[in-house]
């Protein structure tokens, strides 16, 4: 068993980054299970897996489903579960949601959205036994209220915020900070501040760990590419191209042959 816990994952911010990757799915939860320090089942999965195009009408009862579905399939993997836009609208609604998660999956934490003015609620969902990890900078949750997505902490007006919004999750309670789509030196800066791990996606290097989704980073999503995203697989060329095969030999009769034959 290489299941990381809190307390080990917190002790890796001085001794090495930790790795973070999403998944949706037991199949493909097994393929990452114990080669990442954690998988977060995202509520990304509602543009990945669904098609959408943005992660606002994913619900909890969809987020529960993938996340017992990644629970099995990397038992020794910390799992998080991302909280679903609407789940989590006052303190007690956020409790209940989180208890649900807690009680029909195995998850080891869930994530929230939100920094300064989520702080009271972390503080409530940790008082009451839930590991939180906090999310600031870049929140694709307010992708509409927004108007869309924009990088974070051009200024220093904004940069002062990220700052504030990270001290604040962190003494609230939460045990790891993911920090997405800011400028590097800011995510730099927080790293230093927080005693906390802080994970980055599209936040440069000088963090203590990395997150991508996994259809991005296999080269499966094709619609577009993000700047901070670092293609290790053509996944889709080569699915495509395999698929393309076996039509040809279904066509031609050459599949199957006598090996596949009984």
């Amino acid at each position: 068993m290489n299941k990381k816990s809190i307390t080990k994952l917190q002790s890796f911010k001085n001794e090495k980054p930790i790795t973070m990757i999403t998944a949706y799915d037991a199949l493909f939860a097994s393929l990452f299970d114990t080669n990442v320090d954690m998988i977060l089942v995202g509520d990304s999965l509602n543009m990945s897996f669904l098609g959408k195009d943005d992660t606002l009408s994913a619900t909890l009862d969809q987020m529960i489903y993938h996340t017992q579905a990644v629970c099995n399939g990397a038992p020794n993997t910390f799992v998080i579960c991302d909280m679903p836009f609407g789940s989590y609208l006052t303190n007690d609604q956020a409790l209940e949601s989180s208890v649900r998660v807690y009680k029909e999956t195995k998850a080891d934490a869930v994530k929230i959205e939100g920094g300064k003015e989520k702080a009271p609620m972390i503080q409530h969902l940790t008082t009451n036994g839930i590991a939180v990890i906090g999310h600031i900078g870049l929140m694709p949750q307010m992708v509409r209220s927004e108007g869309g997505y924009s990088v974070k902490g051009k200024d220093e007006v904004s940069k002062a915020k990220i700052l504030e919004d990270a001290k604040a999750v962190e003494s609230a309670g939460a045990c790891i900070l993911v920090i997405e789509g800011v400028k590097s030196d800011i995510a730099q800066l927080v790293a230093q501040t927080l005693k906390i791990p802080v994970v980055g996606i599209g936040a440069g290097k000088e963090v203590d760990g990395q997150v991508l989704v996994w259809s991005d980073m296999l080269g499966f999503f094709e619609a577009f590419k993000p700047k901070f995203v670092k293609h290790y697989l053509n996944g889709a060329t080569q699915v495509k191209e395999a698929v393309q095969q076996y039509v040809d030999e279904v066509e031609s009769k050459a599949f199957p042959d006598s090996d596949h034959c009984y």
